[in-house]
């Protein structure tokens, strides 16, 4: 009774599970969060921030890319990290389900207002790319001695 809609080819299951496909291709997937503190589905790669005085720490969580693709720019506060990570999959495989992200990624983010944009580091090791900004030495603290 049942049998179209199995998993053969052909079935409606089939057709409908393409079409998600080209609609999440062609608009991206719709921003759900598993939680309040949870990045968007389809926020990759994941990062964490931290700050200090002297400077702020972005950690951004990406194995298997190319170092030397990756583009990274500062303008003012606002510090953007591109690139692409191209995972090969075979033709002639029917994939149920893929978790690891391949393609192209565009991350922006805003910066507090008191980092120097001429001093920026970038370093990438063991899949982990680390790009630190320090802040302008004008609005670092400084003890002010009593005499």
């Amino acid at each position: 009774m049942f049998g179209t809609f199995t998993g053969l080819p052909g079935s409606l299951f089939d057709d409908l599970g393409r079409l998600q496909r080209e609609l999440d291709d062609a608009l991206g997937r719709w921003p759900t969060t598993a939680e309040l503190r949870s990045p968007s589905v389809g926020s990759w790669p994941p990062l964490n921030i931290g700050a200090t005085p002297e400077r702020v720490d972005i950690y951004l969580f990406a194995p298997g890319l190319d170092p030397e693709a990756l583009d990274i720019s500062i303008q003012q506060n606002l510090l953007t990290i591109a690139g692409e990570r191209r995972i090969e999959r075979g033709d002639e495989t029917r994939w149920y389900r893929t978790e690891r992200y391949s393609g192209e990624f565009r991350r922006a983010l805003t910066l507090p207002e008191d980092v120097d944009p001429d001093r920026v580091d970038a370093s990438y090791r063991d899949g982990i790319l680390q790009v630190t900004v320090h802040r302008r030495q004008s609005a670092q603290p400084r003890r002010i001695s009593v005499s």
